[in-house]
């Protein structure tokens, strides 16, 4: 598991954009190796989502597998241990007290919605726990417990920080044996919707069925945009829902599993040359601050080959 190759061509964000690297580079790493492990950015409703709707039906190829990375910490979070706030920044004393009612809560609640949504669409899951040395045997067993209760086919330790390569060998087997498993199946793949669907029901379908939001509500700004987007021919293109990557609604508040909310759509934005619409949600910002000097400004090599300014 060391030393393999790896793509890396196009990253854009999963919250504002649509979370995954470029059908070109699956391309060339399938060209290369009997598997290969592509990334979908933030939670499952945020970049596996638009690799179903968005990735996979303009590449025609969808995945074998769902591996959903999971940690204690994040469920203590969604089960309530550091508050009701998502945005508040946990002590190292809090992330590493033990708290098994708080990971059962978040696991039952949260990852429950993860794991049921992303079954929807014909795959296996397996959850992969990335370990820290925090956490307990308890919260670990708990998590693991949960998982599978939800529907996972399989929960595996994931100890690569620690343990390099060999951390990761029980994960990697299990998804050889679940992708075996899918190709023998026929590989089934049911999204939510094809691009013939009107925007509109696109946004609702994903508000539902993955937010588990009551309905979407149309401002009367994204109405005309709306209009306008279909006028020019734009009517079939995939829909990119950027929204809080904190939380399954708009409210980076709502933790664990939000129900009993609407979505609020304030704006349609045509991207023509990405090739998709954009659904603005709630406030979030579409285009993230970064420094005056980027780090890659630091960078260099020296004459023996020495990378500087990478790590501090």
């Amino acid at each position: 598991l060391e030393g393999d190759p790896a793509f890396i061509h196009g990253g854009p964000f999963a919250n504002i954009a649509h979370g995954n690297s470029s059908i070109i580079a699956d391309r060339l790493a399938l060209s290369a190796a009997d598997f290969v492990v592509t990334e979908a950015g933030f939670g499952s409703d945020m970049g596996a989502e638009k690799f179903m709707h968005i990735k996979a039906a303009n590449s025609g190829k969808a995945a074998d597998c769902v591996v959903m990375n999971v940690t204690i910490r994040s469920m203590k979070l969604h089960g309530g241990a550091f508050g009701e706030r998502a945005a508040r920044r946990p002590s190292k004393e809090e992330l590493e007290k033990e708290d098994v009612d708080a990971v059962r809560k978040g696991a039952e609640s949260n990852l429950d919605r993860h794991i049921k949504n992303m079954t929807q669409f014909g795959m296996p899951i397996i959850v992969s726990v990335n370990r820290f040395a925090s956490d307990t045997d308890a919260e670990l067993e708990c998590l693991m417990e949960c998982a599978r209760a939800s529907g996972a086919v399989d929960v595996c330790l994931t100890e690569v920080h620690s343990k390099g390569g060999a951390g990761g060998t029980p994960l990697a087997k299990a998804v050889v044996s679940a992708c075996q498993d899918h190709i023998a199946a026929g590989r089934p793949f049911t999204p939510l919707f094809n691009n013939n669907t009107p925007i509109e029901e696109k946004a609702l379908r994903v508000a539902t069925r993955i937010y588990g939001a009551d309905g979407i509500n149309i401002h009367a700004k994204a109405d005309r945009q709306l209009k306008q987007i279909k006028t020019w021919g734009y009517g079939s293109l995939p829909v990119c829902m950027a929204k809080t990557q904190y939380s399954f609604s708009h409210d980076p508040n709502l933790l664990g599993a939000p129900t009993g909310f609407e979505v609020p759509i304030r704006e349609f934005r045509l991207n023509a040359g990405a090739g998709f619409v954009v659904a603005v949600l709630g406030e979030i910002m579409t285009m993230p601050g970064l420094p005056k000097r980027p780090a890659a400004a630091d960078m260099d090599m020296d004459e023996n080959g020495n990378l500087l300014g990478v790590f501090g």
